[in-house]
């Protein structure tokens, strides 16, 4: 999805900040208050000089003033020598004198110097040191990546699909996000997603986001011929990686197929046929939201056989079986192929999302599988 973002606080064009950001790793880091930020320096500063001419004030007797005949150091002194000295202006007309004096100017005062000096180019010092942990961030990124699902596109359908891979247990650090709008980049970080700013078809866009080594792909633009581009530059740089791709028009489910995708989701239709059937019978539009609806009501899912199911018929299990998956086939449960279950099937089931007294879910409770070795 190509999207332009807003003018920056620079005051660059849309498309000079795009260029800038293109390709570019943005990692999701907790928000902090900049009024915050800025009042804690100016506490800390405030702290450090307050704490200075205390010290300062209660030896005063260490001290000589130059500029005074009777050569004693009021508080007034005090504050005006703290000013110059942690600001290594250092007139010298105020001096240390006794050995207590100066090994406190050594060892406390000349580290309080520093931290007060830290403190009044913080700013620079900040900028400085979070791009350095930024790219430290990043490469430590890089290294963890793998076997992991890109999104490509954050907008209604990418966020709802990344919902519900993370609700069925994805770690959030294995979701990678490529996307050009600064919307949508806001959004990934809000939810913890690491995100790769720039378009989903450049080539160099998609390395950044490690698609090579990526185990999913998820592909959700608001355009077809976009996600057509983004299929096949994907299905170029990882021959494996399996593709999910949503087209808005059934026309283009051929064409993004033959790009590469192994599955293909038709949003507009999708959507038509839910809201064909909810026109006919609103009772049927409920159930099938609610099989569309993560973590309440039904859920459809798919599982492994276990070994006291096998040679059963799937209309006497305790799930409500609808498909059977046999030899990377997918034969509904009333078909002859599948009238009895054998070792190596997969069951498609719809089952209650919460397990309940009454309706247990099994394969949740560590039953042996019919795939695994006696």
């Amino acid at each position: 999805m190509v999207a332009e973002g807003p003018r920056d606080i620079d005051g660059r064009g849309l498309d000079a900040a795009a260029a800038s950001d293109r390709g570019r790793v943005d990692l999701p880091e907790p928000e902090r208050s900049p009024v915050w930020q800025l009042a804690r320096r100016l506490l800390l500063a405030l702290g450090i000089l307050v704490a200075t001419v205390a010290l300062v004030w209660f030896d005063r007797d260490g001290y000589n003033d130059n500029g005074d005949p009777t050569n004693t150091v009021s508080l007034v002194d005090a504050i005006y020598y703290t000013t110059v000295t942690l600001s290594t202006t250092g007139y010298g007309d105020i001096a240390p004198a006794s050995q207590t004096a100066r090994l406190v100017n050594a060892f406390v005062i000349t580290p309080l110097r520093i931290a007060f000096l830290v403190l009044l180019i913080g700013t620079t010092l900040e900028v400085l040191a979070s791009q350095g942990r930024e790219a430290l961030r990043v490469l430590r990124w890089r290294k963890r990546m793998g076997q992991h699902v890109v999104v490509i596109g954050y907008g209604t359908k990418g966020r709802s699909a990344v919902d519900v891979l993370v609700g069925n247990g994805l770690p959030r650090e294995s979701v990678v996000v490529v996307d050009a709008s600064q919307h949508a980049r806001e959004d990934a970080h809000d939810d913890g997603f690491a995100v790769v700013i720039g378009d989903a078809t450049r080539r160099e866009v998609l390395r950044r986001a490690r698609v090579a080594d990526a185990d999913q792909v998820i592909i959700t633009t608001d355009r077809d011929d976009s996600n057509v581009l983004a299929t096949l530059t994907v299905r170029q740089l990882n021959p494996d990686a399996k593709i999910v791709a949503a087209v808005r028009e059934h026309e283009n489910v051929p064409l993004i197929r033959q790009s590469g995708a192994d599955s293909v989701i038709t949003s507009s239709d999708a959507v038509g046929r839910l809201l064909g059937l909810s026109t006919l019978s609103p009772t049927l539009g409920t159930v099938m939201e609610d099989l569309l609806t993560r973590g309440e009501g039904l859920e459809v899912a798919e599982r492994d056989l276990l070994v006291a199911e096998v040679g059963k018929p799937p209309q006497s299990l305790p799930d409500q079986v609808i498909a059977v998956v046999r030899d990377e086939n997918v034969y509904r449960y009333f078909d002859p192929v599948v009238t009895r279950l054998a070792r190596g099937d997969r069951l498609i089931v719809v089952r209650p999302a919460q397990e309940r007294p009454w309706a247990p879910r099994p394969g949740t409770h560590g039953e042996t599988s019919a795939d695994e070795p006696d």
